[in-house]
């Protein structure tokens, strides 16, 4: 495979690539691909043998225009500056393809948590959140769960924040526990995104999901959420993968029993199929659905040439490079973007924190109802704006229509002097 690209570049030059459809002024254009600012700091932690380990983390704060930054904290060994930079751009865009008041921002520790006991993952999240503290609240910058962090970490942010402040304010941070003032469906917001906009996209394209053969790169949270609601929809997810490989049986394998199996081993690898496979081998199955649900830069350009789904739907963060995007979209494979179909999660984050500043709170019924208008309305826009301005692919409508709202906030506000 060739060398990774960076993740910041792939931002730039996807905004680059929409903005050759738009009027928008050079250096105004630069603003919109260039992060506000970013904490980068050192966390000194005291192991449980009392020793000292020192972490490097980051925060980016990518555009504020639309409202709070808002986005995750992830928990990585390849964490960087320049991929929490690209993350927390891509959560611009997102919020405002689904046109949800926030604007963008990510964090991350490079730290591998499976070497950690949970006290020392505890003191970890605690240093970062007393560094944070400064720079975040329900009306500056909200947190929230992403890779390897989940409602644990967010209540220990939580916690750690309203004891230093020495106040009450559950919508610092969404993704927590429902008794700490989470949200009724956020776990299942993500998947849920990717299974409504690949139904929508079958529908588009005037295919049927009944009976779709799926593939799903990347069987954590997202990825096994997205399978299992395809497969209630009636598609036959014939593939699935995590770290460990992936599991193939042409005839469809049972979503759930493939998750039962991974969280009672830890590999995916021990379900048992006819075949397994390896995760490039699983990304050019010959499917009608590919769903990349892994880390970024999946699919490069070489792989690309390789891929036989029909239709695409990102549940990761940039699992495309460009130029696996240029040889998709010149072999007329539908591609719909990340920040459309994996916004479920951005998009409960919002009716979390609006929950907790109106201390009331909605039955999981209602999420998902509201969810899944604001995800069809997005998908109608982004579909409409494709075809009005005869756009090359489904990435650069999103966008287009992402990079107007944002660029005509910040017309609206001035530029302070």
């Amino acid at each position: 495979m060739a060398e990774a690209a960076n993740p910041f570049e792939s931002l730039r030059e996807q905004i680059d690539d929409a903005a050759e459809y738009l009027d928008v002024e050079e250096g105004a254009l630069e603003r919109l691909k260039t992060p506000e600012r970013i904490l980068e700091t050192n966390l000194s932690v005291e192991m449980d043998d009392g020793s000292i380990e020192v972490f490097r983390a980051f925060r980016s704060q990518f555009n504020g225009d639309r409202g709070p930054y808002k986005g995750g904290i992830r928990y990585h060994p390849q964490v960087s500056r320049d991929e929490v930079k690209a993350l927390s751009g891509w959560m611009v865009y997102k919020c405002a393809v689904v046109d949800i008041p926030y604007g963008g921002g990510k964090g991350g520790i490079v730290v591998d948590p499976d070497d950690y006991s949970e006290d020392e993952l505890e003191r970890l999240t605690r240093a970062f959140a007393t560094e944070l503290r400064p720079i975040i609240g329900e009306d500056k910058d909200i947190p929230a769960p992403d890779v390897n962090t989940g409602r644990r970490e967010m209540n220990w942010i939580k916690d750690t924040y309203e004891t230093l402040e020495n106040r009450t304010e559950p919508g610092v941070v969404t993704g927590k526990a429902p008794d700490s003032g989470g949200s009724a469906g956020r776990v299942e917001a993500t998947g849920r995104s990717v299974a409504l906009t690949a139904r929508e996209a079958f529908d588009y394209l005037g295919k049927d999901v009944q009976g779709a053969t799926v593939a799903v790169q990347g069987y954590g949270n997202a990825g096994s959420i997205a399978a299992e609601l395809l497969e209630d929809l009636g598609a036959s997810v014939v593939a699935v993968s995590d770290s460990s490989g992936a599991v193939y049986d042409p005839e469809g394998l049972d979503t759930r029993a493939a998750k039962a199996r991974k969280t009672e081993t830890g590999d995916v690898t021990d379900y048992e199929t006819p075949e397994t496979l390896t995760n490039e081998e699983l990304l050019t199955l010959d499917v009608d659905l590919l769903v990349p649900a892994a880390l970024e830069n999946a699919i490069d350009g070489d792989l690309a040439r390789d891929v036989e789904a029909d239709v695409i739907v990102e549940a990761a963060n940039g699992p495309l490079t460009p130029d696996a995007d240029d040889v998709l979209t010149d072999r007329d494979v539908a591609v719909f973007p990340d920040i459309l179909a994996n916004a479920g999660g951005v998009t409960v984050s919002y009716f979390e924190w609006v929950q907790n500043r109106q201390r009331f709170y909605w039955a999981e019924e209602r999420v998902n109802n509201e969810l899944e208008t604001v995800i069809v309305d997005a998908f109608d826009r982004l579909t409409s704006v494709f075809e009005e301005r005869d756009l090359p692919n489904f990435r650069t409508a999103a966008y287009v229509v992402a990079i107007e709202r944002v660029s005509t906030a910040s017309e609206q506000a001035g530029t302070w002097p």
